[in-house]
Order: structure tokens, then sequence, then C-alpha cells
């Protein structure tokens, strides 16, 4: 009676296992109808030997073995051979003949969907011959085209005896187990002797499994069961995947800091990294995980992070974690530390800081950390004032210019004779004022070399062999597709400067528009003394100070003149956020 109910919760935990550790499979699996997949005879009644295990002829079979050894070698269209025709058969005299005539290595031979013999007989709910081909050597974890193994196909058909046989023949879901965060299974398939260091081909071993797919049982805990169990059962807590990926940066995925604390203790090393050069610290910085992070911070070496060619502030501001910055800015991550050139050259614009990062995710709470500790506005290729120009985020561009960013850059594409930020603001009022008030070289846009003069050249033939690479703004704005913006653009430039003159192109372009009889007022009579005073003051105080609101609150002037000075009437975004306040 002992025996009957030991075997009954054996059965009962088998049938748990696998239906547990084939629900990966299952929900991966899907129903094929194409009929170059299918299983289709058709095509192999042209091999005589296939013709004969089908109609059941052993006599023919066991001539053909002896005189014509070579056809149970052949393949019909679908990459079966004989022994594959004898695995579907009921005839296990014929099955054994065929094996005898096809050799040992024909027992693991795949089709063209991947599937040996033993795969088809479980397919076919043919017992026997899967026992015939498990004692023969056939491996129960080879698997077809769509990952399935005999195991998968047994559970799947309901056929449990089967699916008991092929374990107790070597077969292992143990990867599977690891990732579904079954003990149970897992603990019965460590009893049958699983080995806990098995490899896939992409050299992850279970543990790297279990880790990885930790923070979908984090409800459960069972993943921590697992990674406790493996590790109990001698899993190489230092392995490393093809990529080199370890277990604790697996681990990293998840955040879970039960599980970075119990790898940890069995010895995992948190400065080992990928062939990337990733640390377990830049993926747990770069998930947000903060609690991981902090774990982390104080066991990883900062010479090895400096050897990866990237700080965990560039992965935390690539991931748009603003806690996690913090963090690192807190633990003393230099916030302008640059990437490495090798790490910088897989990044098409070559970007360089933390910063870069946090303003291409328009991401103002992590440029603002960033910049407070310190980080230095304008040391990458393409500009952080330029992207954030293009995402058109007022508050990140005024929070990049107050903090030193430079207003007169110049783009290393389409460059012009005035600097380049005015290109992508020719619309917007409010940033064009906003880039005027912290110090853009206005004069530079009435800059025209021919003056009153006709701007096409004496000998210009139609066309030239240069690239023109000094593009004035008169050049820029009269084009038809912007001809419109001319009159108000001009008109707003000119409060920030003293008497210019306007060059014959821009002239004929700006009399068109509804603003030129006020660009005309301006022209036409002297500038007021106190529009030329603050023009001069500013010059004295220079772009630097006048972006300071430190160096302005202690400058010995009556806050209205210090408002005047700053151009605080046209401070048209700090207006919309009074209104909204």
């Amino acid at each position: 009676m002992k025996d009957e109910d030991d075997e009954d919760e054996d059965d009962a935990g088998m049938q748990y296992m696998i239906q547990q550790s084939l629900l990966d499979a299952s929900q991966r699996k899907q129903v094929r109808t194409n009929p170059v997949t299918t299983h289709s005879s058709s095509g192999a009644d042209s091999i005589p030997v296939f013709t004969a295990i089908r109609q059941g002829r052993e006599k023919l079979v066991e001539d053909l073995s002896v005189n014509h050894k070579e056809v149970f070698r052949q393949t019909d269209p679908r990459g079966w051979t004989a022994l594959h025709e004898a695995s579907v058969q009921s005839n296990q005299t014929i099955l054994e003949l065929t094996y005898a005539a096809s050799g040992d290595d024909a027992v693991d031979q795949q089709t063209m969907r991947g599937e040996t013999p033993l795969f088809l007989a479980v397919e076919r709910g043919f017992v026997d011959n899967a026992d015939f081909l498990l004692g023969h050597g056939a491996r129960p974890d080879t698997q077809n085209q769509d990952q399935d193994s005999p195991l998968h196909i047994a559970v799947r058909s309901g056929c449990m005896d089967l699916a008991r046989r092929l374990l107790r023949g070597g077969a292992s879901v143990l990867y599977e187990s690891c990732a579904s965060g079954d003990v149970s299974s897992l603990t019965l398939l460590l009893e049958y002797g699983a080995d806990a260091n098995v490899a896939k081909q992409s050299g992850h071993l279970p543990i790297h499994r279990a880790a990885h797919r930790g923070h979908l049982h984090t409800a459960q805990a069972g993943h921590l069961q697992v990674l406790e169990l493996l590790l109990r059962k001698g899993a190489d807590v230092l392995s490393q995947a093809q990529d080199e990926a370890s277990v604790l940066y697996e681990s990293c995925a998840s955040g879970d800091v039960s599980s970075l604390t119990l790898l940890l203790e069995y010895g995992a090393d948190a400065n080992v990294a990928k062939q990337s050069g990733h640390l377990p610290i830049h993926r747990a910085a770069h998930r947000g995980h903060l609690q991981a992070l902090m774990l982390l911070i104080p066991v990883t070496s900062m010479e090895d992070i400096y050897n990866s060619g990237m700080s965990p502030l560039h992965s935390a501001a690539a991931g748009g974690h603003a806690h996690c910055i913090k963090a690192l800015l807190d633990a003393g991550f230099d916030p302008n530390y640059m990437l490495h050139p090798c790490v910088r050259r897989s990044y098409d614009d070559e970007r360089k800081s933390a910063l870069f990062f946090a303003v291409s995710n328009n991401d103002v709470p992590s440029a603002r950390l960033l910049l407070e500790a310190g980080a230095m506005t304008n040391q990458d290729p393409v500009k952080c004032l330029q992207v954030a120009l293009r995402l058109g985020n007022y508050e990140l561009i005024k929070t990049l210019l107050r903090y030193g960013a430079n207003v007169n850059f110049y783009s290393r594409v389409n460059t012009t004779h005035f600097p380049s930020a005015l290109q992508y603001a020719l619309n917007d009022e409010v940033v064009v004022r906003m880039l005027c008030n912290y110090g853009y070289q206005v004069e530079r846009c009435f800059d025209c070399p021919y003056g009153s003069r006709s701007h096409v050249p004496e000998d210009y033939e139609g066309w030239s062999n240069t690239v023109i690479k000094d593009t004035m703004f008169c050049e820029v704005i009269t084009v038809s597709w912007l001809k419109h913006l001319s009159g108000h653009l001009v008109r707003i430039l000119l409060d920030y400067v003293d008497h210019v003159t306007l060059c014959s192109k821009l002239k004929a372009a700006v009399m068109e528009q509804q603003q030129w009889g006020d660009i005309c007022r301006l022209q036409e009579n002297a500038r007021c003394l106190q529009h030329l005073c603050r023009l001069r003051i500013r010059i004295c105080l220079g772009r630097l100070r006048l972006r300071s609101p430190v160096f302005m609150s202690f400058l010995p002037l009556p806050p209205p003149l210090k408002d005047y000075i700053l151009y605080r009437e046209y401070d048209l975004h700090g207006q919309l956020d009074n209104k909204h306040t």
C-alpha cells in the first residue's frame, strides 16, 4: 500500500513538474499548417526502402539491408531517412532492421525541421519505438526548429508515460524549470541527476536563467529558492555566457536585492564585465534598480568602471532614472566622466557625456541633477543645447543656458555665418528671445559682405564647384518657405542691437512684410540712451556673468535695473510660468 502511495505521489509530482516546466514552450508553440512543414510523405514513394517500411514488408527490408545498405542513408524532400520512417511505424522488427542498416549516427539525424527519429516516435505516440531508440543512444533533449524537444511533445499530447520514460532516459528541462521558478520541478530534476552546470548553445547555464527571470516571480519568491538550490547543488556562480555575461549581471535585470545578496555571499564578482564592457552596476543603473545599485556601489572597483569606458551615470541617464543619478552623484561619481572613444564610436553622434544622454531623452530632472553637480554643457560634438532646441523643450533649453551652454555654437553640418542656434527657432519667438537674452550674437545676422550691392557675383554661372560653408542670414531667411518669417524675426533681433544696416537682399524681403513700418521707425531714428546703456552694460558684464543668478544677486544695482539689463520684459517663457502658477 505504501509503495503504491509513493508511486502515486511520484507520478503526481512528475506530472506537475513537467507541466510547469513546459509553460514557456506551450505559450511559444503555434500550430503550423504550411504544407512545406507538415509530415506528408509526398516524394518519399520514389525511394523503395520507404515504401517497403510503410507496407511492413520485413523480408524486403532485410534484403535491402544486406544488398543495398546505401538506400538507408538516402533522404526524401522532408529530410527524412529510412530510420525516421521506421520510427513512425508500429512494426518493431522493421525498426530494428532499419537501425542496424542505418548505423549508430542515424539515431540523432535531423530532418529539415530538426526532428530526430525519437522526436517523431514520441510525436506519433509509439512508446516501444521510443524505448528502443532511447536504449540505442538517442538523445532525448534534441530540439527541432521550433525549440521543442521530445519531452515537450509528449506532455503536449498528454502521453505522460512517454514523458516519464524520457525523463528517466536522460531528458532534462532544468533550464525551463529555472525560468519558471518552479522549485519542486527543479528539486525532482536534480534528484534524477540533472547537471546544474549544463550549458545551452549560448553558453547560459540554468543559474543564468534563474537569475535573469527572477523579476517574473518576485511575488512568489520562487526564484530566490531556485537560485539557492542551484548554488547548493554546485552551480558555478562565476560562470559566464558566450557574451561573457555573468550570473550577477543577469540578476541585475530584476534588481532583486535578495538574489544579488545571495549571489555575492556565494562569491559572485561584481567586477566581471560583458564583451560590451558593461558591468552589473551599469545594468542596475540602466534598469533603475536603486536598491540593487546601492548594494553594488561598494563592491564595484572604480578602476574596473574606468576600464569599461563608461560610467554608471551614463547608464542611469540613458535609462532616465534620476533617483539612480542622484545616488551615484552622492557616492562621488564624476558627472564629467566621458565615454571612451571605443564606446563613443558605437553612437552616430559620438556622444561623450552623461548629460547628453539625459538631454537626448528630454529628461529635465536628470539633466538638472547633473548640471547642479557640475556637469559641463559643451563637451559633446553635437551640443546638448542643439539637441534641446530640436526637441523644443523650453525648460530644458533654459536650464542648459543658465548652466553655461554656449548659445553661440556652430553646427558641424549646414554651417552658417551666424551662430547655429537660431536655425532651430526661426518660428518660435519664445526661444528666439531666450537665446538673445542669454547673449546670442545678433550682430552676426546682419553681417553681410554684399551690403547694398547685388548678392549675385558677376562671374556666377548658375552653379558652383565648391561647398558653401558660410551661409549668410539673409540667404537663409529669404528662401521662399521662410520669407514670410523675415519681418517678425528681424523686428525681434533689432531689440538686442544698436543701429544696424540691412543688406539689399534682406531689406527687399522685409519690405514685403507687415512689420516693415516698425522696422523703418527703428532704423531711421536714433536708439534711446536707455537701450544703448543696457547694451553697453551687458558687454561689460559678459555672457557668463549675465547668466549667473548668484553673480547678479550680488551686483549692487536696484532690482528693476537688473531686470532691465537681463531683458526680463522679453522673458516670454518666464511670463508663461508666472501665468501658470
